[in-house]
């Protein structure tokens, strides 16, 4: 994967307004009457074309992002979530409860090894995530979920099956940014490093009624080409003084004329993102330890796994640790393809072994890097998937889909880790004990970043007030620290 911002170009999923181009053009021409000091000449740089949604209502000013700096007390940190989405669903009874005393046909070939806390056992095949077991949490009865090869419920943690108010949910991200707004006036709130899947119901359902403004921030999307850099060099970009010249001339130019409704909320948005170079280095694996990028390893981001699921790409998680150092309250990924039929691979276990170690590496050097960076109270993580996995395994398809129970990993955000909640039966059928909703992992996410679900609402399309969650669903109190 290449992640150099000498080459990335950056957009969003949003269309473009009417009547606007598709790129930024920074240079200009010097021409009679119509350049500034530096030859930006006034047509160009209202050149903005499709940013439309960084996930604030308002703009981002100039002056704002030279500011931030300054404003911002040394130190403090905003709380954030990373979202890791397998997509496909990932197979519970194979990674985190296991039944080895169940038949065979049942159990599989892997076998439990103890983890360092006492009492839990995972999966063989994930040796780091065990000797971290007092920094997770694994839950094995996650209910409610939807039967089909649909992202939804896991990106706004509600079930597709039951009535939506018109436009549709908005996912965690959106609600997020709407509500909290960016914790840095350099960086979007919601970042997205989901890679675009051809089996649509993969990818992320987006901001539902609250519309593009309050999309994720795409530097992979397919719109990535709207907003080129043409020809503008990293260092004409980091000379700030320069710009804000520029900028502040502009503004004195335009204030009386009809061109300031060119610098509308987006084109203050663009500037803002060019202006500053947080995103751009947060993006910049070059920038980053070599030896942290080896603990994480890397794959080919153009490489999507069984044609229609997602990259198995590992680099992504340090790069969503990046953007949440550079302020970004809510990153989401999607990673590798985890429905496994058989096929090319002859049994679903070839696939597991073959997945598995790559996602024991990488998810084991997030959560070390978050507590050697000092940012695990502060970021919190979530590993899921849409549903389960059949308890029996079929010749034919593998483990098929399994609505009825499914799991998650759970890492940081200060929460009470080294623990399982929940259980399921001696096949891994059915939970029979502590079941947990989409909308219990998601109260407890919102409760991290300082959001109250029983008292903050969102607006929809019909101007009715929306709760966060469904079904007045609370944070998960063996969580809670």
């Amino acid at each position: 994967m290449v992640w150099a911002r000498s080459k990335r170009s950056i957009g969003t999923q949003s269309k473009p307004r009417q009547g606007a181009g598709g790129m930024l053009n920074l240079l200009g021409r010097r021409e009679s009457g119509g350049a500034f000091c530096d030859g930006l000449a006034r047509r160009d740089f209202l050149r903005i074309g499709t940013l439309a949604a960084l996930g604030t209502g308002g703009g981002w000013s100039l002056p704002s992002i030279l500011r931030a700096e300054q404003t911002n007390p040394t130190g403090r940190k905003p709380k954030s979530v990373i979202m890791i989405y397998l997509v496909g669903g990932p197979p519970h009874q194979d990674m985190f409860d296991l039944k080895p005393n169940a038949p065979k046909e049942i159990a599989g070939p892997w076998r439990p090894i103890a983890t360092n806390v006492p009492g839990i056992e995972i999966c063989e095949a994930f040796p780091q995530l065990a000797q971290r077991a007092d920094k997770l949490t694994v839950i094995r009865s996650l209910v409610g979920n939807q039967a089909g090869h649909d992202a939804i419920q896991v990106f706004n943690g509600h079930d597709p099956r039951k009535l939506k108010p018109a436009g549709g949910w908005p996912q965690f991200g959106s609600m997020v940014a709407k509500v909290q707004g960016p914790a840095e006036p350099a960086s979007p709130p919601f970042v997205s490093l989901c890679h675009t899947c051809t089996h649509g119901p993969y990818n992320e359902p987006g901001p539902g009624f609250l519309g593009a403004t309050h999309s994720a921030f795409r530097p992979l999307g397919p719109t990535r080409a709207d907003m080129v850099l043409n020809g503008v060099t990293l260092d004409r970009l980091a000379d700030r003084s320069l710009l804000q010249k520029s900028f502040d001339r502009l503004r004195r130019d335009v204030d009386t004329s009809s061109m300031m409704a060119g610098m509308d909320a987006f084109t203050e948005q663009a500037l803002g993102l060019l202006t500053s170079s947080r995103l751009a280095e947060a993006l910049d694996l070059s920038k980053e330890d070599p030896r942290t990028v080896a603990r994480y390893g890397t794959g080919d981001a153009t490489v999507f796994i069984d044609g229609n699921g997602a990259p198995r790409v590992p680099q992504s998680l340090l790069v969503a640790r990046r953007l949440i150092e550079a302020g970004v309250r809510v990153v989401t990924l999607n990673y590798s393809k985890w429905d496994w039929h058989g096929g090319s691979y002859d049994t679903i276990f070839n696939r597991e072994k073959e997945d598995f170690p790559i996602f024991d590496k990488c998810v084991s050097a997030l959560v070390d890097d978050l507590h050697d960076r000092g940012l695990a109270d502060d970021c919190a993580v979530v590993v899921w998937g849409e549903f389960g996995r059949t308890p029996k395994i079929s010749a034919q398809v593998g483990r098929d889909h399994w609505p009825q129970v499914n799991c998650a990993l759970l890492a940081g955000g200060a929460m009470t880790h080294g623990q399982v909640i929940g259980a399921t039966d001696r096949i891994a059928g059915e939970a029979i004990a502590r079941p947990v909703t989409f909308g219990e992992v998601y109260a407890t996410l919102f409760r991290h970043l300082g959001i109250d679900t029983q008292q903050t609402t969102i607006t929809d399309l019909n101007g009715r007030p929306q709760y966060l969650v469904e079904d007045d669903a609370v944070a998960i109190p063996e969580l809670l620290s």
